[in-house]
């Protein structure tokens, strides 16, 4: 079934929207790049065109993640909020990276499997991990707080990838609150 919300998008983004689509909704073996074509409204020589086989569409989907990262990374610095509020903000569930970041890195983690580019996904997402680590230590002048802080966004977003709701009635408004406190005391402590 064709996406028809991506009409007058360039192909070349038609089709990696329609093999992360793919990827996230059915899985790696539902994204044949016969169905990524029709998904996408190509013909198969028309993605073929764009991606001449099934690991240049996965070394594509990685190179997108990779800029959506680097995206990211930079509205996380741009953030008026902060890098930190920034990041656990777009990690709960239901939230999306501006970026679409969130997309990418769910459609790569369903290929990080003991695929043949499961290992080239792996190193993607370890990269794009660092990237996040990074800017964070941008604000965070305590490694370990900054890794702390990543893990409680990673808790979020795996949330996001279950379903599962927030419980204890704990709102990200307050995990931050809570955080930021917590880097506060720790800093004047250090």
């Amino acid at each position: 079934m064709v996406d028809r919300r991506n009409a007058g998008r360039p192909a070349r983004d038609r089709i990696l929207d329609a093999y992360e689509t793919l990827l996230i909704e059915q899985g790696p073996g539902a994204a044949t790049l016969d169905a990524v074509a029709g998904s996408a409204g190509v013909s198969k020589g028309g993605l073929l065109y764009h991606f001449g086989s099934k690991e240049s569409l996965v070394a594509g989907l990685l190179d997108r993640l990779r800029e959506r990262s680097a995206q990211d990374a930079e509205l996380m610095r741009a953030d008026e909020s902060g890098a930190v509020a920034h990041y656990l903000r777009t990690s709960v569930p239901g939230a999306e990276s501006p970026a679409g970041l969130t997309r990418s890195y769910l459609a790569t983690l369903r290929i990080a499997d003991g695929s043949s580019a499961g290992t080239t996904a792996r190193e993607a997402l370890a990269a794009v991990d660092a990237d996040g680590l990074a800017v964070l230590r941008e604000e965070i002048d305590d490694p370990v707080l900054a890794w702390l802080v990543q893990l409680v966004g990673d808790g979020l977003y795996l949330r996001t990838l279950t379903g599962a709701p927030l419980t204890g009635g704990v709102s990200p408004e307050e995990l931050h609150d809570t955080l930021t406190e917590l880097l506060t005391t720790r800093s004047r402590a250090g």
